[in-house]
C-alpha cells in the first residue's frame, strides 16, 4: 500500500547537500534513479531536478524503513528523512556535487510506484540513447534526463535575461494576436476554420511582422515580446512547426543603434547562461562577401578553409566542365585547402564527393600534394597546370584542395556543405570557442527558375538601401525586371558559430515605396488591396521610420546548450513530420465539430 505525504515537508533538494550540512536531518523527496541492495546495506539514488543524493538504509540502525527499502525499483517516488554524514574517503563521488555526503535514513515514505520504463533513462558512457520517437511518444521520461532539465532551465535564464535587459533598454512588452489573416507570402501558413463564418479561416502567424510594424504607426515606438510562431513548412533538425522569438520594433533608428542593442542582447545571454563575454563590436560581412569567402550567408568563423577562386589559373582551359563554367559569365570554379588531406584515402574522397553532390555539383574534383602529386585532374590538365591550381588555391606539401566547378550558387552550396563537413571529420572545429557576426547588405530579391519569377529573400516589408531605390522605379516602372536582382536590402542576420539566431530589417515606411514592392513581386493593385489593404491604409497616417530584428529562441539555445537538435532544447517538441507522437497530434476531430464549421474531408 502506498503512503501518504501527510505534513511531512522536503527540506531539501537532491542537489543542496555538501559537507557543512553534516549533523542535520533532513527530508528529501524525488524519484529512485538506481537501488543497490547489499543484504543488510540497501543504496538508493535518489534524484530530482537539482540532482542526485546517495541514501543508505542500514538494517542495524533502521530496521523498519531498511525492510521497506526492498520494495522501490527504479522511478518510484519516494521521501526519505534521515542523518547528513561524510562517506568514507575512498567512497567519495567527485562527478556529483554531493559526493561528499550521503543520508543515512531512518524513515520512509513510498509515496508512488512505477511501471518499468520503456527505455533506459541512465545512458553510460559507451551506450546510445533509446530511438527519438521513442523518447518523444515517451516525452515526460525523457524529459527526467539531467541534461534536458538543464537545458530547460537555462532556457528559462535567458528569459529572465531577456525581459530584464529590454526593459532596460526603455521597451515595451506588447502581446499580438495569434488569430491572424493569411497572407501567402513565404511559408505555409497554419489556418482555423472559422464557426462563426462560415468558409472563412484564420492562419496562426508566422510572425508578428505587421502587428509590430503597426505598433510603430500607432507611435509606441520600442515594442517587444516572446512571440509564438507557427510555420507549416518542411522540418530540418534546427526547425519546428511552432517556435518562439524575441520580436523587437523600434522607431526612428539607424543601422548602428539596432546593431549595438542587439549585441547587447546576445552578450548579456551569453554571460548569464553559459559565463561567456561574446567580442562586441561583432564583425561585419555583407551578403556578397559571405558568400564569395564561405559559400554561405551564416558562416562559421572558428575556422579558416575559405573558398578560393581558381578562375585565373584556368584561364584558356579547353577541360569541359571548367570551360562551361567559365564561359558567358554566371559560372566559377572555386576551391579549398585542406590542411594535411594529401593523407586521405579514396574512399573518403569519393564520400566526401557524394556530399558536395547533395548540394548540387556536378562532381568534386581534387588535387593531393603528397610524396607526389595526384588528382583526378591529372589526366585532363596535366600535371603543370594541376601544381598551377594547387598554388593558386593556397595548398602546400601534405595538403589537398577540394575543387567544384558550375554556377555560382551551386559552386557556394557545395563548397560551403563541404568546408563544415571536413572541419567536423577533421575536428578543426575549436570547443568552447564563439564567433559571432553581422552579415548585412542581403539581396532584396531572389529569382525562382521553377516559378519564372523574383520573390523576397527576406519579407516583402524590407527596404531597399537608399543608393538602390532609383533602381527599384527602374525595374518596374521601366520594365527592366532583370535589375531586382541587383538590388540590396537593408537587411541584417546575426550568425554565432554557423547558427543564423536572429534576422531583421529596416522596414519601408512609404506607401509609394511599399507599392513598388508588391508590383516587384507580381501582385496587382487588387490582390495587394486584397491581402494587404488594412496594412496600405496605415501607411499613409504618418509612419515613422522603423526596423526591428527576430531572435529565435530556440536557434540561440541550441548554440548555447551545444546541440545540432531543435529538440534538445524544448520541452515538448514534434517530429520531422510534425507530428506529436505523446499525444497522437494531429488527430481527428469530433463529426459535429466538422459540420459547425462547415467542412467536410474529402478522402484521400
Amino acid at each position: 500500500m502506498l503512503d501518504n505525504l501527510g505534513n511531512l515537508e522536503r527540506t531539501h533538494s537532491c542537489g543542496q547537500l555538501r559537507a557543512e550540512h553534516v549533523g542535520q536531518t533532513v527530508t528529501l523527496m524525488g524519484w529512485v534513479a538506481r537501488r543497490r541492495d547489499f543484504g543488510p546495506l540497501t543504496f538508493f539514488d535518489l534524484r530530482d531536478r537539482d540532482g542526485i543524493t546517495q541514501v543508505v538504509f542500514n538494517e542495524e540502525t533502521a530496521r523498519e524503513a531498511h525492510a521497506k527499502a526492498k520494495q522501490p525499483r527504479g522511478e518510484y517516488v519516494i521521501a526519505c528523512t534521515g542523518e547528513v554524514v561524510l562517506r568514507e574517503e575512498g567512497q567519495r563521488n567527485p562527478k556529483i556535487a554531493t559526493g561528499a555526503v550521503e543520508v543515512q535514513a531512518r524513515a520512509l515514505l513510498i509515496l508512488n510506484d512505477a511501471r518499468t520504463t520503456p527505455f533506459q533513462l541512465e545512458v553510460a558512457g559507451g551506450e546510445t540513447l533509446a530511438a527519438e520517437d521513442l523518447r518523444l511518444k515517451y516525452r515526460y521520461l525523457d524529459l527526467r534526463r539531467p541534461q534536458l532539465q538543464a537545458n530547460l532551465r537555462m532556457r528559462h535564464r535567458m528569459l529572465t535575461e531577456i525581459h530584464r535587459y529590454m526593459d532596460e533598454q526603455g521597451f515595451t512588452e506588447i502581446e499580438t494576436p495569434i488569430m491572424i489573416k493569411s497572407t501567402p507570402e513565404g511559408a505555409r501558413d497554419y489556418v482555423v476554420p472559422s464557426r462563426t463564418f462560415p468558409g472563412k479561416f484564420y492562419a496562426l502567424p508566422q510572425s508578428p511582422q505587421l502587428f509590430k510594424q503597426l505598433c510603430m504607426i500607432a507611435g509606441l515606438d520600442k515594442y517587444y515580446q516572446i512571440a509564438r510562431c507557427f510555420r507549416d513548412e518542411d522540418l530540418r533538425a534546427d526547425r519546428q512547426p511552432e517556435f518562439s522569438q524575441l520580436d523587437v520594433e523600434m522607431s526612428f533608428p539607424t543601422l548602428e543603434r539596432i546593431y549595438t542593442l542587439v549585441e547587447g542582447y546576445f552578450a548579456r545571454v551569453f554571460r548569464a547562461c553559459i559565463g561567456v563575454e561574446l567580442p562586441v563590436p561583432f564583425p561585419r560581412l555583407s551578403y556578397a562577401e559571405a558568400m564569395r569567402r564561405y559559400g554561405s550567408d551564416k558562416p562559421d568563423l572558428r575556422f579558416g578553409m575559405e573558398l578560393q577562386d581558381l578562375a585565373p589559373a584556368l584561364e584558356g582551359t579547353t577541360f569541359a566542365p571548367f570551360a562551361a563554367a567559365l564561359a558567358g559569365g554566371g559560372g566559377e570554379v572555386k576551391g579549398v585547402v585542406v590542411k594535411g588531406g594529401a593523407k586521405w584515402s579514396r574512399k573518403l574522397l569519393d564520400e566526401l564527393q557524394e556530399h558536395a553532390k547533395r548540394y548540387g555539383a556536378g562532381a568534386l574534383a581534387w588535387i593531393k600534394l603528397g610524396d607526389e602529386v595526384s588528382s583526378s585532374l591529372l589526366k585532363a590538365l596535366g600535371e603543370e597546370t594541376i601544381k598551377g591550381v594547387a598554388a593558386a588555391a593556397g595548398a602546400r606539401q601534405g595538403d589537398a584542395a577540394l575543387i567544384v566547378a558550375g554556377k555560382a550558387k551551386t559552386v557556394a552550396a557545395s563548397l560551403g556543405a563541404l568546408r563544415i563537413e571536413v572541419a567536423k571529420r577533421e575536428r578543426l572545429i575549436p570547443e568552447n570557442v564563439y564567433a559571432p557576426l553581422w552579415v548585412t547588405e542581403f539581396p532584396m530579391f531572389e529569382y525562382d527558375e521553377e516559378g519564372d519569377r523574383y520573390y523576397a529573400m527576406h519579407h516583402p516589408f524590407t527596404s531597399a538601401l537608399d543608393e538602390d531605390l532609383p533602381l527599384l522605379e527602374r525595374a518596374v516602372e521601366g520594365g527592366e525586371t532583370q535589375l531586382l536582382g541587383q538590388l540590396r536590402a537593408k537587411a541584417y542576420d546575426t550568425v554565432i558559430n554557423g547558427v543564423e539566431v536572429a534576422g531583421g530589417s529596416i522596414r519601408i515606411h512609404r506607401r509609394d515605396v511599399q507599392r513598388l514592392i508588391f508590383k516587384a513581386l507580381g501582385m496587382t493593385e487588387e490582390t495587394a488591396r486584397e491581402r494587404f489593404g488594412f496594412f496600405l491604409d496605415a501607411l499613409e497616417f504618418g509612419t515613422p521610420p522603423h526596423g526591428g530584428i527576430a531572435s529565435g529562441i530556440e536557434r540561440t539555445m541550441m548554440v548555447l546548450a551545444n546541440t545540432e537538435n531543435i529538440r534538445d532544447v524544448m520541452a515538448f517538441p514534434k517530429t520531422a513530420s510534425a507530428a506529436d507522437l505523446m499525444i497522437d497530434a494531429p488527430g481527428e476531430v469530433d463529426p459535429q465539430m466538422l459540420k459547425d464549421l462547415h467542412i467536410r474531408v474529402k478522402e484521400a
